[in-house]
């Protein structure tokens, strides 16, 4: 029985190397969670219990059990390499299977996907038509091909201050080619269905009325509807109109009309000088793909050359009640068990899940000291027990030689 003892002790000892190799091997391993051995004594138990003078029966290796702490994140400035700072896994689509995985190092196939070096497709929570993401179902991270669609010009925002001193031109009527005939002017680039751009400009006529201002709208040199009159208060705020539904203008390009308006609600008249707090619309043209960014809270954007940033989706990120009962499948990914409890599906940032870092990955979180000690302590395990092997038989061959 004794040998038996000691063979179990080598093989426990055994195992606890196989595990330090395993860990030190992938030392760096983009995720990689390192394990730890868990031994248990082992007691012969008979129908009525153990008895107190009963001696045990050696170890036996309880558990292989990962351990999920914290790797560190190195930054490689690769847009599509992710770090989770937290808690959570990546849930990934092996080919309709759900997996899990702490390893970022995502690029894309020739489809356009986000994968991982195992072809395994990010899952992410789809936008939706509120502007926000649904988060009751996933879908694969793809990158768009070809160019952005353009988008029709609908409202121009112009904030701008207008000089209280300012007089009437001397010159009449208003004429946009004689500087003469009004007092100030502005300009924005506007863009049709088409994404084609066009010039819309506004021209400022300050009248006789105290407070009292004239706006001329034109787009590409021609007047859209008539001057609109603009009226300031004593003390210099805008009281109407605050916006300006212009009438429509067609393009000669064959787009459809631009139905264009002016929100001036936040415009004033102080001093003496003209200013321009804010001049924006909300067109674009048609634009191609530059890069993507990805936000802490795992929202993954596609940025074009036309200034436009166009969601794709928000990571999903999975946890779960018990991670060390996770089934390791290998290349850095693991699977639901029965153990591990079902999968708690959230978004980064949420309540127990940890932030995305965009353009880094998490290291291995082996630490190598500890590991090189380990081994050291396995090795002289593996040595007492063996020892203890040519002890007792050592004592069995002087029983042998009694005479």
């Amino acid at each position: 029985m004794s040998f038996r003892i000691s063979i179990s002790g080598m093989n426990a000892a055994s195992s606890d190397l196989e595990v330090t190799a395993h860990n030190i091997a992938n030392v760096n391993t983009t995720g990689f969670k390192s394990s730890r051995a868990e031994f248990a004594d082992v007691f012969a138990v008979s129908t009525y219990g153990i008895s107190q003078n009963a001696i045990g029966a050696g170890v036996r290796l309880a558990a292989v059990a990962q351990q999920f702490s914290q790797g560190n994140i190195d930054f490689t400035g690769r847009a599509l390499d992710m770090a989770i700072s937290g808690q959570g896994f990546f849930t990934l689509s092996d080919k309709g299977n759900t997996v899990y995985s702490r390893a970022g190092n995502f690029g894309t196939d020739r489809d356009g996907y986000i994968v991982n070096p195992s072809g395994q497709r990010l899952q992410v929570f789809a936008p939706n038509a509120a502007g926000g993401f649904d988060t009751g179902r996933m879908s694969d991270l793809r990158i768009p091909n070809g160019d952005a669609p353009p988008a029709a010009t609908s409202k121009v925002t112009i904030e701008t201050n207008l000089p209280a001193a300012a007089s009437a031109p001397t010159a009449a009527p208003f004429d946009p080619n004689d500087p003469t005939t009004y007092n100030q002017t502005t300009s924005i680039t506007i863009y049709d269905s088409l994404g084609a751009a066009h010039t819309q400009a506004q021209y400022y006529v300050k009248t006789a009325n105290p407070n009292e201002w004239q706006l001329y709208t034109y787009i590409d040199g021609t007047a859209v509807g008539a001057a609109q009159t603009l009226q300031y208060s004593n003390a210099g705020a805008l009281t109407s109109p605050a916006q300006i539904s212009l009438p429509p203008f067609t393009p000669a390009n064959g787009s459809a009309p631009l139905n264009v308006t002016l929100d001036l609600g936040n415009s004033t008249q102080y001093g003496n000088a003209f200013s321009i707090q804010t001049q924006t619309q909300d067109g674009h043209a048609t634009g191609r793909i530059t890069g993507i960014d990805i936000s802490p809270e795992g929202v993954v954007s596609a940025r074009y050359t036309n200034g436009v940033a166009q969601p794709l989706g928000q990571v999903a990120l999975t946890n779960f009640a018990n991670p060390q009962g996770l089934q390791s499948l290998g290349n850095n990914a693991w699977a639901e068990t029965f153990n591990s409890g079902q999968p708690l599906r959230g978004q980064a940032g949420s309540a127990d899940f940890g932030l995305i870092q965009g353009g880094g990955l998490e290291a291995s979180n082996v630490d190598l000291t500890e590991q090189l000690v380990n081994m050291i302590t396995a090795q002289r395990n593996f040595q007492a027990n063996a020892q203890m092997i040519q002890t007792q038989d050592q004592i069995t061959q002087t029983v042998i030689n009694i005479r």
